[in-house]
């Protein structure tokens, strides 16, 4: 099936492109399994049109590792080709000067990408105040996912939880059998992506773009944000003593071989169960965790910097050509587990799970619900999304109050901003 779609690409591609010759070094954080398998897509199709793609994993799920070994080779003015990267670090990047947006606009507005895209994906992806696109996005990730052990739940007599009072009722029935109801891994990013989730279901799609988009200090330190930690220190007692420190893909296996019930993480969870080659409704469930036509977004891009060299500018545009490239668009997110951020993908060889992602995203946007994730990095300036984040997860991990961390949230977001 590959070997296809790279022969069809290269047909497609030949007579409007030449890019022999043209050299990427490309820096991400895609180690996983699924993620892997993913990305091979992109190296494939690079390779099949004459490019020479330099590999640069950098591993921790978040990104967080990766963001800084970037920082660390923009710093020392030795910048890769192109690098992983979301929401406003892109435009923080620009204002830095070491983008060169110029260098694959041209490509963009060849290939119509403010048609293909959606307005709100396109601007995240605009440099030089909107004027030029700067990063090339490859999908839409959903953050607010129950995933759970088909098995477990049925054998047990559970249905995928609509509220949260029935997760809870769901988790206790659960550890009461001696069954760990809840697959984690308690990294920092990881106990954000779950406080997110919690927040938008307790809060309501208001309350999180006030609290998470604006940063309204009042709000992070209000009575909600106490009811929201008061569900955070649940979620702790329904974790095994193995969590700190485990990386999100063994939390994921813990799930699949049935060792836990749920996990909570984005769709790029999926994207393990399908490279383990399981089903949805056959060996896993799936479900948005509980909100009000809520949606959490992530939009995995990639970046182009200033760089010196033909060779290595040719292989930028070629890369973000590949990148929009209808048909990778379709095939990545197969393997990846998200959708295309391509608005005229069709959906028919998706999987149930993908299927009601594209749904919801589009009912969401309708009802005002579509909202940034701020632990994956789509909203809120970096030294803001880390003080919430280091709240988040010192409350996770110790036997503080729900009120002690509202006080030191909004006091650390106050400081930060």
């Amino acid at each position: 099936m590959k070997k296809i779609i790279i022969a069809i690409l290269a047909i497609v591609l030949a007579p409007t492109l030449s890019y022999a010759g043209s050299k990427a070094e490309v820096l991400h954080w895609w180690t996983s399994g699924g993620e892997a398998k993913a990305l091979q897509v992109l190296k494939d199709d690079f390779a099949a049109q004459g490019g020479e793609w330099k590999d640069m994993p950098v591993s921790g799920g978040g990104g967080d590792a990766a963001m800084q070994t970037l920082k660390a080779r923009i710093v020392a003015n030795d910048a890769p080709a192109a690098a992983q990267i979301k929401g406003p670090t892109i435009q923080a990047y620009d204002r830095e000067g070491v983008v060169a947006p110029y260098n694959i606009d041209a490509v963009a507005k060849a290939e119509g990408w403010d048609k293909l895209l959606s307005k709100q994906v396109a601007d995240h992806m605009k440099c030089d105040d909107g004027k030029a696109y700067c990063a090339a996005p490859v999908n839409i990730h959903r953050i607010d996912w129950f995933w759970a052990n088909k098995k477990v739940l049925d054998s047990n007599g559970i249905k995928m939880p609509s509220s949260w009072a029935e997760f809870n009722a769901a988790a206790d029935k659960l550890q009461a059998k001696g069954i760990i109801p809840l697959a984690h891994g308690s990294q920092p990013w990881q106990d954000a992506t779950v406080f997110e989730a919690v927040a938008l279901g307790i809060g309501g799609n208001d309350f999180y773009k006030k609290a998470f988009v604006d940063a309204d200090v009042a709000t992070l330190g209000g009575s909600t944000m106490v009811k929201i930690f008061d569900q955070m220190r649940k979620l702790k007692g329904y974790t095994d003593a193995g969590s700190p420190g485990r990386d999100w893909n063994v939390a994921t296996g813990m799930v699949m071989e049935g060792k836990a019930a749920f996990q909570l993480m984005g769709d790029w969870a999926k994207g393990e169960f399908a490279a383990a080659g399981l089903k949805p409704d056959v060996d896993y469930y799936c479900a948005a965790t509980p909100s009000n036509n809520g949606y959490l977004y992530n939009v995995d891009s990639f970046i182009f910097f200033k760089i010196k060299g033909k060779e290595k500018v040719e292989g930028q545009k070629l890369l973000a050509s590949l990148i929009m490239g209808k048909e990778f668009q379709k095939v990545f997110n197969i393997y990846k587990g998200s959708i295309p951020a391509r608005l005229d993908v069709p959906m028919d060889d998706f999987d149930k799970c993908a299927k009601k992602s594209n749904s919801d995203l589009n009912t969401a946007a309708a009802k005002g619900g579509l909202l940034p994730s701020f632990a994956h990095g789509m909203t809120l300036e970096l030294g803001v999304k880390g003080a919430i984040q280091d709240v988040v997860t010192e409350h996770f991990n110790s036997n503080m109050s729900s009120q002690d961390a509202v006080k030191k949230l909004s006091a650390a977001v106050k400081a930060a901003s």
